[in-house]
């Protein structure tokens, strides 16, 4: 069966965003958990269907959901890690995100963080990667929680914004919506992948001063 076959049997609009947006919110909730569900992608794909629907500020919806849900995953993430880093031995959490975090993305997360903590935090979500190394770097500096929650806030909002526009951009080039969401979903892995293809290429290349 094709793809474009499946998305013609789809419910009607009432019945997907009854599903959809509780299916949003939990699965990018957590996706800032786990790293295991494609948020980025998912927020796109969300978009695009909207971008579809009749349903007045249906677009809208996907950003206020996306940005929440985020922002609620992150936030629980870093108070998992501030019991980790208050404890005597600290916790599974913790190990688990510094195993997570690139240790030189890492150093130079706290660097910046002194000087424009603000900037970071919300660039740190825009960035493929960034996020944990950030939220890392700001509980080894024993950021309280209510400040990291106001760096995060317009992080996630930033963040759910750039993938709904991929989504939009996407979903307004193709008049059927299955298109829509292959070319979010390209677009978005995309722009996750190549960032970390650069990074991977300067480690494997030698330095100046080295001679075949």
């Amino acid at each position: 069966m094709r793809l474009q076959d499946v998305v013609g049997q789809l419910p009607p609009e009432s019945t997907q965003q009854a599903v959809g947006y509780p299916t949003l919110f939990l699965l990018v909730a957590l996706g800032a958990l786990v790293p295991v569900v494609p948020t980025g992608a998912l927020v796109s794909t969300a978009a695009v269907v909207a971008l579809h629907q009749t349903a007045p500020f249906a677009v809208l919806l996907v950003f206020v959901v996306a940005a929440t849900a985020a922002f609620l995953g992150d936030i629980t993430l870093y108070w998992l890690g501030r019991r980790g880093v208050g404890s005597r031995n600290g916790s599974r959490r913790l190990e688990a995100l510094r195993a997570r975090a690139d240790p030189e993305r890492l150093a130079r997360a706290q660097r910046r963080l002194a000087d424009h903590s603000g900037t970071v935090l919300v660039l740190s979500r825009l960035v493929p990667a960034g996020r944990i190394p950030v939220m890392l770097a700001c509980l080894m500096a024993r950021m309280p929680l209510a400040r990291f929650a106001r760096g995060d806030a317009p992080a996630c909002l930033a963040w759910a914004a750039a993938y709904g526009a991929i989504g939009i951009l996407g979903g307004s080039l193709f008049d059927e919506p299955w298109q829509g969401v292959l070319a979010a979903v390209g677009l978005t892995l995309v722009l996750s992948g190549v960032p970390a293809l650069w990074r991977r290429l300067r480690r494997g290349r030698p330095s100046g001063g080295e001679h075949a």
